[in-house]
């Protein structure tokens, strides 16, 4: 089943939703499952969503500015301020309103490096990103409806998310690991992720779960599928030093080393359809 049909296979969803973010690549996605979608803007008050809020059953929170850029000054407050007051606006509107079900996004970046975690991990990351992602969670967590919080890794999909960035480098031969490949990569098929939030709303579910496949892999293991899929060797490493120099703080997205499992999904049930990261990519690509 390609990527598009597997995505379109899931519908059924028939309530009428509200999204911040809706533009954006996992936003696009939803929509195939979810059609019937009320666009939250950035620079919408409160008034102006409440407005929205009418007649909506439940709200997906995918407001943010990309993580995956230099970070300078001037940019951390760009990350903050998108994810942190776009959420509390929309928290402040949802109270006010009949909708049933908050769904907010966040990030395995709270995790700390190089331990194996899961929700009931109680030792955070103290760096920036972790610093975002605890008052994300805070601000989103005020709201007084049912509310669920995923921390998504990696997406992978087609026409967007991280797979589009790496692409062009490995069709043409020149995808190679980062450093010497052995940080962990956590990572979802865009696919699953449609399908845990269908799972979320039609069980009812509220609290943190972690949007992750169960079996994250190293990112040698991930250059190295990707390589063998598109048939182009992986021979040209890149150094972490130049990840720093082009990213800045911003490096710390693609050198950190995030090992996270999705044990709250999976302890209610849920079933991934792409647990394996080769299943995953050779049905995005082919």
């Amino acid at each position: 089943m390609g990527y598009d049909e597997g995505c379109k296979a899931q519908k059924g969803a028939d309530m009428k939703i509200a999204m911040t973010g809706a533009s954006g690549f996992v936003a696009n996605a939803l929509r195939k499952v979810f059609p019937d979608v009320v666009s939250i803007e950035r620079g919408d008050g409160v008034e102006d969503i409440l407005k929205k809020l009418d007649g909506v059953y439940a709200v997906f929170n995918l407001a943010g500015a990309p993580i995956a850029k230099r970070w300078d000054e001037e940019y951390k407050k760009v990350l903050y301020k998108s994810r942190i007051e776009t959420t509390k606006k929309v928290v402040q509107a949802i109270n006010k309103s009949n909708i049933e079900h908050f769904i907010s996004t966040s990030a395995v970046g709270v995790y700390p490096n190089d331990i194996a975690c899961d929700e009931t991990t109680n030792r955070l990351s103290d760096d920036f990103l972790a610093h975002i992602v605890k008052d994300w969670e805070k601000e989103a967590l005020a709201c007084n409806k049912k509310t669920t919080i995923l921390r998504f890794g990696v997406v992978f999909g087609k026409d967007g998310g991280a797979l589009s960035a790496m692409l062009p480098a490995f069709k043409f031969g020149f995808g190679g690991t980062i450093g010497d490949g052995s940080m962990v990569v956590s990572w979802i098929d865009i696919n699953d992720l449609c399908k845990i939030y269908q799972f979320v709303l039609q069980n009812k579910l509220s609290g943190i779960f972690n949007a992750t496949s169960p079996k994250p892999v190293t990112n040698l293991v991930l250059t190295k599928t990707l390589g063998k899929l598109l048939n182009r060797p992986t021979l040209f490493p890149l150094p972490k030093f130049l990840v720093k120099l082009i990213f800045s703080q911003g490096a710390s997205v693609l050198l950190d080393s995030k090992e996270v499992y999705p044990k709250a999904l999976l302890e209610n049930g849920f079933k991934f359809e792409y647990p394996n990261i080769e299943m995953s990519l050779r049905n995005i690509l082919f």
